[in-house]
């Protein structure tokens, strides 16, 4: 008996008859998240429009040598993602389980250059500080646990790709995990502009 015979009946699905129930719960999710992000930066600009300076009392604008670093780690790691998600629809299992083992470890860099960004930025102010640092750590944060979510997701279908559950006609898993980290990696682009960028190119 086949090891992908032992998987949840969700991984076990019939050969395809249109899309699943999770790819479309995907884009809902999806849909709701980016809402939530909307209205996070819409807050920041209204404030900051608002605000007689900015970022609001002493404190200086976001260092971009670090996250010139994180951006390109983050964004690249899209394509192993696709990688996998291809190698899924076509019954490649060696190339799937490189490409989610390649984008876990640059969206874990990602999250622990984004953890040794924070040490330093709490040393000039905190999210208490004043409504700068509150939308930054929030809008931030909030991002950082999307990224931390998407991990675990690449790790559970990591650990299902390891047991032979995906094969030709069992690749919808691998396909919803891509939508969110694609997802996630697209927010980091808006992040990147309003949050980062546009106090030294937009000043106020």
């Amino acid at each position: 008996m086949s090891v992908a015979a032992h998987a949840p009946r969700s991984l076990r699905a019939e050969p395809s008859r249109g899309r699943s129930p999770g790819f479309w719960g995907m884009w809902m999710l999806i849909f709701t998240e980016a809402t939530l992000f909307s209205i996070l930066l819409t807050s920041y600009f209204f404030l900051r429009f608002r605000a007689p300076e900015w970022p609001l009392g002493d404190i200086p604008p976001p260092e971009l040598a670090l996250v010139f670093v994180m951006t390109p780690i983050l964004l690249l790691s899209s394509a192993p993602m696709h990688w996998a998600d291809v190698a899924a629809r076509r019954g490649w299992t060696g190339q799937l389980k490189a490409g989610l083992l390649l984008t876990f470890l640059m969206g874990a860099t990602f999250l622990g250059l984004q953890g040794y960004e924070y040490m330093h930025t709490l040393r000039e102010f905190t999210p208490r500080t004043n409504v700068y640092g509150t939308l930054f750590f929030t809008i931030t944060g909030f991002h950082g646990l999307h990224v931390l979510v998407g991990l675990v997701m690449v790790l559970w279908v990591q650990f299902y790709a390891w047991r032979g559950a995906f094969g030709r006609h069992r690749q919808g898993p691998v396909e919803v995990v891509a939508l969110y980290w694609h997802f996630v990696d697209v927010v980091w682009l808006a992040i990147l502009v309003s949050v980062y960028l546009s106090p030294h190119f937009w000043p106020q």
